[in-house]
């Protein structure tokens, strides 16, 4: 087999065992930061929805969006970055394994979940005047991040656990 057959039979460039590494750390450090803010969002949510204190509910809500976007944002990117360059890089691929392609399918619907159902920055502005938005907006933020954190242990228990299956033999 020649050195070109080879490298398209083996989904085409990888990244040096070096290289690998240090993404995997990048990527690892940053999913696993993740996870961690969205519990803390979990963490937040929970306590603006069961107080019935609106400062409280509105100090809870205005470091939300600080955790997103200091912390949820930039560290989700940087997860997908690295994971699509791992997938890119190493024998696994991106579109190989079922594990690996739901674990990209799990960020990016966590990534939408963030954008298109947590708005932390409407509920702190319904709490500015004092006033305690409906419990159904409340519940829903709950829902979202919980949703998120639901993903985010599914990824990463497919990290660890790599069922085998693939998605389509070569």
């Amino acid at each position: 087999m020649t050195a070109v057959e080879q490298r398209h039979r083996t989904g085409g460039r990888r990244l040096s065992p070096g290289a690998r590494k240090s993404v995997l750390v990048v990527h690892v450090i940053a999913s696993v930061a993740l996870l961690g803010e969205v519990w803390g969002l979990v963490i937040l949510n929970l306590a603006a929805a069961l107080t019935d204190e609106v400062p409280l509910a509105h100090s809870a809500y205005r470091l939300m969006s600080f955790l997103v976007f200091g912390g949820g944002i930039p560290l989700s990117m940087i997860a997908l970055v690295t994971g699509i360059a791992l997938g890119l890089g190493t024998h696994w691929g991106l579109a190989r394994h079922w594990w690996v392609a739901a674990k990209l399918g799990l960020l990016v619907a966590t990534v939408l979940v963030g954008m298109l159902a947590f708005t932390p920055e409407a509920m702190a502005a319904a709490t500015e005047h004092g006033v305690r938005p409906d419990a159904g907006g409340r519940w829903r933020q709950v829902a979202a991040v919980s949703v998120q954190l639901l993903m985010l242990v599914t990824a990463t228990a497919l990290s660890v656990y790599k069922p085998k299956g693939r998605i389509r033999d070569r």
